[in-house]
């Protein structure tokens, strides 16, 4: 069963950790998912047809197969956070981060009150009460303990994000940021060109912020191939996303050719 210490003692050892993408909301098909192998499985709210009544069976799906519920959520906003949160994610991925106010203000709609041990402090807080993470306020106590150790992401979609990079990756509670490419390629009128020399120019940079502020820099390889996933990282991706389920179905499922 995978934790977040687990995760975090593969990444400070400079290790990767893969997971993929949840679109279908289906207990069956997450737990497959988990148990595929992956370290994490992101439920995409953003993308995928999730409503908040299924996310608990979703993540508890997740977490019977043995690898941790994350959340992709459709925009970084005080609701968003809050369900998947209550739900039982225990890693947030923020869409369109495009600066460090940005982030800080989601980070502290995620963080519970005299949790935050940054300056400046957070103006808004997570709100506080019982919900399925902790068990209906059974495990009240420990659950928010234990919520300082939630993983936070910023994704980083567009070029003005990175423009502010440098800023980004400074805050002191972010653990990785991940590069979305079809949003990132498509902000530079390039969508889906991701061997264009101006897309490639793009993707050093923001591996060179990265690099020189120690920050770990994350990727999703949409199109399952694992020459693609040891090409990222070779590059020097740590936190992937491979593929989505949808797009391993689609692959798998069609009918071949001439036959």
């Amino acid at each position: 069963m995978q934790n977040l210490r687990t995760l975090r003692d593969h990444l400070e050892l400079n290790e990767p950790t893969i997971g993929t993408w949840l679109q279908i909301p289906s207990t069956d098909v997450a737990e497959l998912m988990a148990r595929a192998g992956y370290d994490w499985v992101a439920v995409d709210m953003e993308h995928g047809s999730f409503g908040r009544t299924i996310l608990p069976d979703i993540f508890r799906a997740i977490e019977c197969g043995g690898a941790l519920p994350f959340a992709r959520l459709a925009e970084a906003s005080k609701y968003q956070i809050k369900a998947a949160l209550e739900a039982g994610a225990q890693g947030l991925i923020f869409p369109m981060i495009e600066s460090f106010e940005q982030l800080d203000q989601a980070i502290g709609w995620a963080t519970y009150p005299g949790l935050a041990t940054w300056e400046p402090r957070p103006a808004e807080y997570r709100g506080v009460g019982y919900c399925r993470a902790n068990v209906f306020g059974k495990h009240f106590n420990e659950y928010r303990e234990d919520s300082r150790d939630l993983f936070i992401c910023a994704q980083i979609e567009h070029v003005r994000a990175v423009e502010h990079l440098a800023d980004i990756v400074s805050h002191p509670r972010l653990d990785a940021i991940m590069v979305g490419p079809y949003d990132l390629s498509g902000s530079m009128g390039l969508t889906g060109q991701f061997d264009h020399p101006d897309f490639r120019a793009c993707m050093e940079a923001i591996t060179t912020i990265c690099s020189q502020s120690k920050a770990l820099m994350g990727l999703h390889v949409v199109q399952p191939n694992p020459e693609h996933l040891r090409q990222a990282v070779n590059e020097g991706a740590r936190f992937i996303a491979y593929g989505i389920d949808t797009v391993f179905l689609w692959q798998s499922a069609e009918r071949p050719q001439g036959v």
